[in-house]
Order: structure tokens, then sequence, then C-alpha cells
């Protein structure tokens, strides 16, 4: 167990060491195909499954269960965890769960420095794989247990600036990007390693655009672990 724990922590970190963002405590097991050396995001790339877009009818974020929902029995929701792995300078309301203040420095989309307080929307959490865009390409067909999973995944979520995370909505590699290009490598990578782990399909522009970025830096390395693929029994979606 020592072994995995060890693993899923140096290549989580990976993940975002190219932004400059704060070294990443991996909370849970991993779930995900190894990093396997370099080039391993580019590879990844190129083996995902290319479909057409499903349509987007029957989708509502009630069918990823509740918002930021505890399935890795912490004692702390989602949204804290993050922020607590992503932010520096972190203080809590009380205990060691509820953050209060931290600050993105920087913030991985926009490459500008980003201070959080509880109340305000200055900080968001992304979902690196939105949401409805994984509904599209395969998420439809899942039993709710998936869903949650994939809501609540470590490895698929990132604290970002709110105006750069609105801005890009529900899109993926081929319609939005982060304006840091410095960071769009390791941003890709992530998309790609959740696509993997999670089966997800890809459009073939979206696949197109993940490995003109890829091909860049073609010794980008596939993040890996994060929580399982099934949430906790206990854990309902609409």
């Amino acid at each position: 167990m020592a072994r995995l724990w060890s693993g899923a922590v140096t290549a989580v970190v990976v993940l975002f060491a190219v932004a400059g963002c704060n070294d990443l405590e991996d909370k849970g097991s991993s779930g995900a195909q190894g990093s396997g050396g370099g080039g391993a995001a580019l590879t990844a790339a190129d083996s995902l499954t290319v479909k057409g877009r499903a349509p987007k009818t029957g989708y509502s974020r009630e069918k990823f269960g509740s918002a930021w929902a505890d399935t890795d029995s912490n004692s702390c929701d989602t949204r804290d965890d993050i922020l607590k792995r992503d932010l520096k300078e972190v203080k809590f309301t009380d205990g060691d769960c509820k953050v209060s203040y931290g600050v993105l420095e920087p913030d991985p989309y926009s490459g500008k420095e980003v201070t959080y307080r509880r109340g305000r929307s200055l900080v968001d959490i992304d979902h690196l794989v939105a949401l409805s865009d994984a509904w599209q390409k395969g998420a439809k067909y899942w039993d709710a247990s998936k869903r949650i999973a994939l809501a609540n995944d470590p490895l698929n979520l990132l604290a970002v600036d709110a105006s750069a995370n609105r801005g890009k909505g529900d899109g993926d590699a081929a319609t939005w990007l982060p304006t840091n290009k410095a960071y769009r490598c390791t941003y890709v990578a992530a998309q790609v390693a959740v696509k993997k782990k999670y089966g997800l399909w890809v459009t073939a522009a979206e696949k197109a655009a993940m490995k003109k970025v890829l091909e860049t830096c073609p010794g980008q390395e596939l993040p890996s672990g994060g929580n399982p693929t099934k949430a906790p029994e206990r854990f309902h979606a609409a």
C-alpha cells in the first residue's frame, strides 16, 4: 500500500509541475494508467477512441450527484480538499477542512496571482474534463456511481481563476485552451489522463487539438492517481 501511495503522489505532482503550482498530495488510490515514461501523454492521446459528440439531451449537474461530495471519506468536502491542495498560504475558518483564505500563485490558466477569500467568486474548482462534455462523450451511458466518481476525482479537478474558468465553459481542447501557453501541455495531458481513465471518447477535432499541443512537448508524461472510478454506495445521483 505504501508503494502505491508513493507512486500516486509522484505522478500527480508531475501534473502541475509545468505551471509552477505547489506540489499536490493525492488523497485517493491510484485508478489510472501509470505515466510509463517520456511521451506517454502523446501516446495515450493517440489511443483515445474517436466518435461524434452525442446530444446533450438529458444532461444536468444532478446526474453527477450533489456538488463536492466527500467520496474519499476524509470528512472534508471535495471543494475544500482541492483548495487545500492547490492554494498557498492556506487559512481555515476552523479545524483543517473549511478553507477561508489562500493564494493561487500563479493561477495555472492565466498565469496571474489570484487571492481566494471564502464567499468571493475569484477562484473556481474546474472540472478539467467538463461534466457536460463527459456526458456527451460516454458518461450519459454510465451508472450514477461512475459519474459521481468523475465529478469528485482530484485527477479531474483544479483550482483556477474564476473568470478564466467561466470563459472555458464546457469546452474541450478543440474549443478552449488556457491563455497561459506554458501550461497547455500539462492541461491537455490531464484531460487525456481523465478520458483514458474513465473510458471517455473524443471527437476527431478534439483529438487533433490534443496531439497538436502534445507534439510541442513530446516528453510530456501522463498523470495518474486520483480516486477509484466508482463512488461509495452511500452516494446517489438524480
